[in-house]
């Protein structure tokens, strides 16, 4: 009997120590994964993406679960739409045909915000690199600077997918947290009187049909000129864009907007959570991408409040430096932080038409930056 209770004890501690080992990872993740629907449901955090992706991460943690095996459903997904980088480009051509380019073209010079918007990217890229990183994920790690989930999705899928679970949570959580991180960033470096300058809105549009037209093919023919390797992810924003100014394939924008967006939308989040399977994702580097993703986030909030403070002195006052922080590709969001921001300080200040141009530049400048980032490492032989 002794033999035998000493048997039992010795199954009991070696089952104890293979939950430990080998399944505590698992049930961890089945925990994060009840956080991100928790966030997607009570807290409207990017329910979109937040809600698939946390009940794709339960999915593919759940003992003995074979949705990410060969012949699951999770793996099909992620096969048909993530390595093959379809899923991402629907989306760009969703979002082309959302964005509205007016604000941009009726000030031109509010471009500069989408590039300084990007400079997280650099300063990212370089810190991964110091961090032991190699070349094509620090280069995956830093897009997350463009606060741009699908340009994120569509180069780390390519470079680096091994590291796809954690890049595309922390960018479409930096995302959702735009309105919490940048409003002290704002106040910080900008004066009183800086924050109440007034911009004037033009009464009427002074642009063309024919220039909203044309801006699409300009742009699409610029980057594929520039940065070639990153055409497909401007050329899909530029298309949803071109189709919605046509004014003559109301069926085909409205399906690129509505139904194709929604339903790429829900697969893509699945498959993003098929990747969170907690031996994968658990590891010292999901921290590292989480931080750097923080740091790339203020890095470009504080590049474009101070380009924005360079612009109020060069144009005598007339440009409030609270826009420069919606030159990131958090499309609308950080232009709606800058009107809020705004009236906090003064109630009749409206800067969301201003701040909308700087966010369609940070729409812009995001893609371009990845564009360039895939040019360069294809010129250096890394592609």
């Amino acid at each position: 009997m002794f033999e035998s209770v000493v048997a039992g004890l010795s199954g009991l501690t070696h089952g104890v120590s293979f939950l430990v080992t080998q399944g505590l990872p698992n049930v961890i993740m089945l925990g994060v994964g009840g956080v991100l629907m928790y966030l997607a449901i009570r807290k409207g955090v990017e329910p979109l993406l937040l809600l698939p992706i946390g009940f794709g991460c339960f999915l593919v943690n759940i003992p003995l679960s074979e949705v990410m095996d060969t012949g699951g459903i999770l793996k099909f997904l992620y096969d048909v739409g993530i390595s093959t980088e379809i899923f991402p480009l629907l989306i760009f051509i969703g979002i082309g045909a959302m964005t509205d380019f007016t604000p941009l073209l009726e000030n031109p010079k509010i471009l500069l915000f989408g590039a300084a918007g990007q400079c997280g990217i650099f300063l990212t890229l370089l810190l991964a690199l110091s961090l032991g990183f190699s070349q094509l994920e620090a280069v995956c790690i830093g897009i997350i600077g463009a606060c741009d989930g699908p340009t994120a999705i569509y180069v780390t899928a390519q470079f680096a997918p091994q590291l796809l679970g954690p890049i595309s949570v922390a960018a479409y959580s930096y995302m959702a947290l735009v309105p919490i991180i940048q409003p002290p960033i704002m106040h910080a470096l900008t004066s009183p009187k800086e924050r109440v300058v007034r911009m004037e809105v033009p009464r009427e549009s002074t642009v063309s049909d024919r220039t909203r037209l044309l801006f699409p093919i300009v742009v699409t023919l610029v980057t594929g000129l520039i940065a070639p390797k990153g055409l497909p992810l401007m050329g899909t924003v530029m298309l949803g864009n071109f189709m919605k100014e046509s004014g003559v394939v109301q069926r085909l924008t409205g399906a690129s907007e509505n139904e194709i967006a929604n339903i790429v939308t829900l697969f893509l989040g699945l498959a993003i959570g098929g990747t969170m399977e907690g031996h994968v994702f658990l590891k010292p580097e999901t921290l590292a991408i989480f931080g750097l993703g923080f740091v790339a986030i203020c890095v470009d909030t504080v590049a474009g409040v101070l380009l924005g403070k360079l612009m109020y002195l060069l144009s005598g006052g007339k440009i409030n430096p609270l826009i420069g922080s919606a030159g990131i590709s958090a499309y609308p969001m950080a232009a709606r932080v800058v009107q809020m921001m705004g009236q906090r300080y003064d109630k009749k200040n409206y800067l969301l038409m201003h701040a909308m141009g700087a966010n369609t530049g940070g729409q812009i400048g995001s893609v371009m930056a990845a564009a360039v980032m895939l040019s360069v490492l294809k010129g250096m032989g890394l592609i």
